[in-house]
């Protein structure tokens, strides 16, 4: 007998980008925000109280995404705590601000498809060789054409995992950039890259790996999204309230979306990812 070929099936495409930093205060009688959008995770550096916080809402779940959630609420009554006899210092502005910003919502969305799903990864790719992600319309526009993606192929639709919660706005930029790395970090290469207006295209390698199966091997697609709109979503346990779900994420406006990124693998010509590989990266994934 001889060994096992080793897997190639870990690389992966990125599309993203967004802005943490607060609105401005409200000046006079307007009743307007002066805060502008600027790209890059690295606009806002926040620190202080923050409150009110939120806890979670419905759809948060006991992963990964559920534990950063939690420990990102524990940081800001540490915050608090310390801070609670503070004396009024040229920050109180911005602790004032933070809580003009109001909660963060983040979703977490997790799709995987039956590998005959390829047009997902040429939409994809085509839109990360096209996308303006150095301002929230363009982002707007990358999350509207991946939600339609996913929506034209129903019938692929084989396992999914939605998660949904509500983080202080001081704590959303530090839980976004965890939750990027830890779905990042489930990739062994970046072959198609477009975030922050940085596009970069290697090559999409091609893997003698023969037809996929239409049963045993996946494309996995994760959404990420920081939304000043609060966005209540059901976990999907059909493919009614997935589609739901894309549907309520794909009307998310550009002036509720603070930061985007669109995960996929894998991306080399040729390359699928199988069940075992499948539920061991994504073991929150349900069975539609």
């Amino acid at each position: 007998m001889g060994q096992p070929e080793p897997t190639h099936a870990a690389s992966g495409g990125r599309i993203g980008g967004g802005s943490f930093r607060a609105p401005s205060m409200p000046r006079g009688g307007n009743g307007g925000y002066g805060g502008s959008y600027r790209g890059g995770y690295g606009g806002y550096r926040g620190g202080g109280i923050g409150f009110p916080f939120i806890l979670p809402i419905f759809g948060f779940g006991g992963g990964l995404f559920g534990f950063l959630i939690l420990m990102s609420i524990a940081g800001v009554i540490t915050n608090s705590i310390r801070g609670s006899n503070a004396p009024i210092t040229e920050n109180s502005d911005r602790r004032l601000r933070e809580r003009v910003a109001g909660p963060v919502t983040m979703v977490q969305l997790q799709i995987g498809l039956l590998a005959s799903a390829k047009a997902i990864q040429t939409d994809l790719r085509e839109l990360a060789s096209s996308a303006d992600t150095n301002n929230a319309n363009g982002l707007q526009r990358v999350l509207q054409e991946t939600t339609l993606s996913l929506l034209r192929q129903p019938n692929l639709w084989a396992y999914v995992n939605v998660e949904t919660g509500e983080v202080p706005f001081n704590t959303s930029e530090s839980t976004f950039n965890r939750l990027s790395i830890t779905e990042r970090s489930k990739l062994n290469a970046e072959i198609t890259t477009n975030v922050s207006g940085k596009l970069y295209s290697g090559n999409t390698y091609e893997i003698n790996s023969g037809e996929a199966s239409e049963i045993n091997e996946y494309i996995a697609v994760t959404l990420l999204i920081a939304s000043r709109r609060r966005l209540s979503l059901r976990e999907a346990t059909t493919s009614e309230e997935l589609t739901t779900s894309l549907q309520t994420l794909g009307s998310v406006a550009a002036t509720d979306l603070i930061a985007l990124e669109v995960i996929w693998q894998p991306e080399g010509l040729g390359e699928a990812l199988s069940s075992e590989e499948l539920v061991t990266k994504y073991p929150n994934l349900k069975h539609l």
